[in-house]
């Protein structure tokens, strides 16, 4: 998230703003566009992206889809999974579900502490996390109770 804009929300600005200018700028967009997200700056070998972030993390729209729920009405891992599992039926299954909200449990509780270091930015949405503004969370928060109900959530899909 930059200055309060979800990634999946700054490439539908970005491909708006594209259409917008149109002419010769619009291949340059979809270009971009075309580009997976990845935070790491490490070159390509041959043209090729050697680091594919949401081959790592899950699909950035389903952590966008957890943050947004979690942080406008508080929703906790045993209501954001089934939320997820209507928003998101037929394009991802339960595994691919519980693996990325695993993932963004574990992220969003032990990388607070860059939360607590962001720049100042603005306010874009209806949910920040600058610790500025909304979001008031401690450096060493403990996902214990989250996590338990990620495995709770897994105990019971596993049968």
């Amino acid at each position: 998230m930059s200055a309060s804009v979800p990634k999946t929300l700054i490439r539908h600005l970005v491909r708006w703003v594209g259409t917008k200018l149109g002419g010769d700028i619009l291949p340059v967009v979809e270009d971009i566009l075309d580009t997976p997200i990845s935070p790491e700056l490490i070159p390509s070998r041959e043209g090729e992206i050697d680091q594919r972030t949401e081959d790592t993390l899950g699909a950035y729209a389903l952590h966008d889809f957890f943050l947004y729920h979690m942080m406008d009405s508080g929703a906790s891992p045993t209501r954001l999974f089934p939320l997820a599992r209507q928003a998101f039926a037929g394009q991802y299954d339960d595994a691919q579900i519980l693996c990325a909200l695993r993932t963004f449990v574990r992220r969003f509780f032990t990388q607070q502490f860059k939360r607590s270091a962001m720049p100042d930015g603005p306010k874009v949405g209806s949910v920040s996390l600058s610790p500025r503004g909304d979001w008031r969370m401690p450096s060493d928060a403990q996902m214990g109770v989250f996590m338990r109900e990620v495995d709770a959530l897994e105990d019971i899909l596993n049968g």
